[in-house]
């Protein structure tokens, strides 16, 4: 398992990549990525605080990612985080919540005293694709409802079910709404979702133009980002 990288090409920064405690909601159906988690605290800091260690400030942008929120990394891990964004001088944060957190982002905006940019899950803005197919649970209706909370919405395509017109629509949304989005190709896994071949080469195809747009980050594969397995 990678859990540290650098981002080179857009936005460039450090990303990390920690282990935290169950995710809060845990029931997304194309999700198997929570089984990175732990019950056991200690171990959680240890791999976290080897992982951290190698945080150079390089670019002075931190994004640290986990298989759940940021509210389930442990005290110590977030402590420590701190301690590095004050010794390499970080300017910058970018941290990822589920939706059940959203009145509680301003606890870690004041906790780590630098700007963040608070990423979302939000895989569609299909209300009934998102949470009934894909049992997201979240259940904003509006994309200023979302605004209001987060900063970055991160979108998934290619999968069985969706639409053109669904992303169509999704990709109008997030280039006219957002400074900052990230959208993850789907990669079949363990779950029952399945990826649409289809699907995926007509997106490549159409957007291609947005690899060079400096406020998309795309993943084609689920490790783009350097971290992962």
């Amino acid at each position: 398992m990678d859990r540290y990288s650098v981002i080179e090409n857009k936005n460039k920064r450090e990303i990390v990549l920690l282990k935290g405690f169950p995710c809060i909601w845990g029931k997304c159906a194309f999700c198997d990525y929570i089984e990175d988690n732990s019950t056991i605290e200690d171990e959680i800091n240890k791999v976290n605080f080897e992982v951290l260690s190698n945080i150079t400030g390089k670019y002075k942008v931190l994004e640290v990612i986990n298989s759940g929120s940021c509210f389930e990394l442990p005290k110590q891990t977030l402590s420590r985080i701190k301690e590095i964004i004050n010794e390499k001088k970080i300017e910058k944060l970018f941290l990822e919540s589920h939706w059940c957190y959203r009145n509680k982002l301003n606890e870690m905006r004041d906790f780590f005293g630098v700007p963040i940019i608070f990423k979302i899950g939000v895989e569609t803005f299909d209300y009934d694709f998102r949470n009934i197919i894909l049992n997201k649970n979240a259940r904003f209706k509006t994309v200023e409802e979302l605004k209001n909370h987060f900063d970055s919405p991160c979108m998934l395509v290619g999968m069985v079910g969706q639409t053109k017109e669904m992303i169509d629509k999704d990709m109008e949304i997030i280039l006219n709404n957002f400074e900052h989005a990230t959208i993850n190709v789907f990669v079949n896994n363990s779950t029952s979702i399945r990826r649409d071949e289809e699907i995926v080469k007509w997106f490549v195809e159409k957007y291609k133009y947005l690899d060079d747009n400096p406020k998309i980050d795309i993943l084609y594969n689920n490790t783009d980002f350097g971290v992962g397995d």
